[in-house]
């Protein structure tokens, strides 16, 4: 491998290098953008962004490079791990087409809704094996690597191999072991590797010392050895990278995973993984002012970000001002709106009933939906709308619609604002690459997050993403929990075009807040003129009106409370408490979004990166 040096590198660092002021709020920006001719690698962690650097350096492509950073970053633990989903975006330059990957996992056998009613509980679990779909990150890199990459799965997985074998554990990960080993310590695999200081004051690692994961290396590593014997035999570079998915689904990688499942009380079958199939599907996508926004479907939250531009497309935005009280005002309502319709009528379109999605896009139906926006006050009950009509069908369940808009019944145990707030941004990190060919990948992978439950010898994390599907149908008759299903899950990369040519790719963690920010970060951009740095920092609102994909027994949503930027201008606050909004307050309330900007004048690569915490990137 050529050496890699920071001389051939724009790399995140520095402090603020530009401003600008709309409506005198100032919008600066504590890290410059990133600016590169040929690549362009972005990510949750450094080293996982140095990973795809180096792929970069050794000739791969952006889908090579978005491989080995989602390999990094899961053996990393970026609230993430192998056991986890990958969704992805990917722009082909050869065919000016984008392409949707759906590596989510499914619900496996025996996981109904009237199992976990007999146990009491009216969602799947938040941790441990019963909360653990089928492994969909495995599957989701091969396929992208088979299909779009160049390079081997030995060489994509290289950095991660090293990883495995042993790195110097930063410290947001390390004290996150030791806060949750109370959890960790009931599943015995687990406590072997994140606790390997057990009996001691400190029982997880310290920031700095090497973490070393041998059982994920050897699961890593037979990997490599499937494809290495599959070349021998004469295969082509696809057929051997089929032969490593084959032994991680179907051989003996599959079978230590699901005896480590079931020893510790999980459902999944061999029969699960062998049957479990990632899938190429068609993106959704709504034209906002001349510009092709792409999301995921709707498995996704993706399309409640289309839904919601398709409303503010029939306000002026820029006449109300960034971030005025007006403009904000705006923002809650249209996406109190979008949330509503996501929580009732989004889910797994491979199973019955189908969603109507036709009509959630309309913009008709958008412009129905603006209607309901009260211009002084905020609205606390918000239903779904009935999108039926306007794809020329009658909505069966119509009748549902008044009751999700009355205040939910609180549960037996209420969870503290404190425990919401944490829910509302569990897990998941992003994943950005760029090259100068003209591929693009944005990819939101999730799952396996700490506290993670790890499936026997395989240094596997299993998922926890069951707990985001519904036991009661009339909650959501679209998300009911049954074998086989995926359910319907935050996660939400964005690709759009302009003049068909790629004009954005961006992505944030977050569980629900993900949608909230990049639909803010792109009208940052669009509509204010803002660079791609100061967009991913600038100050956004969030809101906590909404029914929460992730958590306990408690999801219901808290009306009208809703975070600002510690900046906003005190007459801000006074009209927005007026309008019934409750407020809170934070100096980070922007993602953390990662994002390329392609400025197809000079033809180069302009970088946002969060400076929230680790997010990375770097160019060439």
């Amino acid at each position: 491998m050529k050496p890699f040096t920071l001389a051939l590198a724009s790399l995140f660092l520095g402090s603020a290098l530009s401003a600008q002021s709309f409506n005198n709020l100032p919008v600066t920006s504590q890290k410059p953008p990133l600016h590169g001719r040929h690549w362009m690698a972005i990510t949750g962690k450094p080293l996982a962004a140095t990973a795809g650097a180096m792929i970069f350096q050794k000739g791969g492509n952006a889908v090579d490079a978005a491989c080995a950073m989602l390999a990094a970053t899961c053996t990393m633990y970026d609230v993430l791990s192998w056991g986890g989903e990958t969704q992805a975006l990917i722009y082909n330059p050869k065919t000016g087409k984008v392409i949707a990957i759906n590596a989510l996992g499914v619900a496996p056998t025996g996981a109904t809704a009237d199992f976990f009613r007999r146990q009491g509980m009216n969602y799947p679990p938040q941790y441990g094996p019963l909360a653990a779909v089928t492994p969909g990150t495995p599957g989701g890199l091969m396929v992208m690597l088979a299909e779009f990459g160049t390079l081997s799965l030995e060489d994509v997985l290289a950095p991660a191999l090293q990883m495995a074998e042993g790195y110097p554990i930063e410290a947001q990960t390390a004290d996150s072991f030791e806060r949750e080993k109370s959890r960790l310590k009931q599943w015995p695999y687990s406590r072997a590797v994140f606790l390997p200081h057990l009996g001691q004051e400190r029982e997880a690692p310290r920031a700095g010392e090497i973490f070393r994961q041998p059982d994920l290396l050897s699961t890593l590593q037979n990997l490599v050895d499937a494809e290495r014997a599959a070349l021998q035999q004469g295969k082509s570079r696809k057929e051997a990278i089929q032969a490593a998915y084959d032994r991680f689904y179907r051989g003996d990688i599959a079978r230590e995973f699901v005896r480590g499942c079931q020893e510790q009380g999980g459902l999944i079958t061999e029969q699960d993984l062998a049957n479990w199939r990632v899938l190429q599907e068609e993106p959704l996508s709504v034209n906002y002012r001349g510009i092709e926004v792409y999301k995921l479907q709707q498995w996704t939250q993706g399309p409640m970000m289309l839904q919601a531009l398709n409303i503010l497309e029939t306000f002026d935005l820029k006449a109300m001002g960034y971030n005025s009280a007006r403009y904000l005002h705006t923002l809650c309502q249209v996406m109190h709106l979008t949330f509503a319709d996501r929580d009732f009528y989004y889910g797994d379109p491979y199973f019955p009933p189908e969603e109507p999605m036709r009509g959630l896009l309309s913009k008709d139906y958008a412009k129905e939906r603006a209607k309901a926006i009260h211009a002084t006050r905020n609205e606390p009950h918000v239903a779904p709308g009935d999108p039926y009509p306007f794809e020329g069908k009658v909505n069966p369940y119509r009748d549902l619609l008044p009751t999700r808009a009355q205040p939910p019944a609180a549960p037996t145990r209420v969870a503290s604002h404190a425990e919401f707030l944490r829910d509302l941004q569990l897990g998941t990190t992003s994943i950005e690459a760029a090259d100068r060919e003209g591929w693009v990948v944005s990819i939101t992978p999730s799952g396996g997050w700490n506290p993670a439950c790890i499936a026997g010898r395989t240094g596997i994390g299993m998922s926890q993403r069951m707990q985001s599907f519904v036991t009661d149908p009339t909650e959501n008759p679209f998300n009911v929990v049954e074998p086989g299903k995926r359910p319907r899950v935050t996660l939400t990369p964005t690709l759009a075009l302009r003049d068909g040519k790629p004009f954005l790719s961006f992505a944030v963690q977050g569980g629900d807040g993900q949608d909230q920010n990049l639909l803010q970060f792109f009208l940052n951009v669009v509509e204010f003129g803002m660079t791609v740095q100061e967009a991913s920092e600038a100050p956004n609102v969030n809101t906590d009106q909404l029914w929460l994909s992730l958590g306990g027994e408690d999801r219901r949503p808290r009306s009208g409370s809703i975070l600002l930027h510690d900046s906003t201008p005190p007459y801000v606050r006074k009209e927005l408490a007026g309008m019934g909004y409750r407020l809170r307050f934070g100096d980070r309330t922007s993602g953390p979004i990662n994002a390329i900007w392609f400025d197809s004048r000079h033809g180069t690569l302009w970088g946002g990166s969060s400076n929230h915490g680790e997010d990375y990137g770097i160019a060439w």
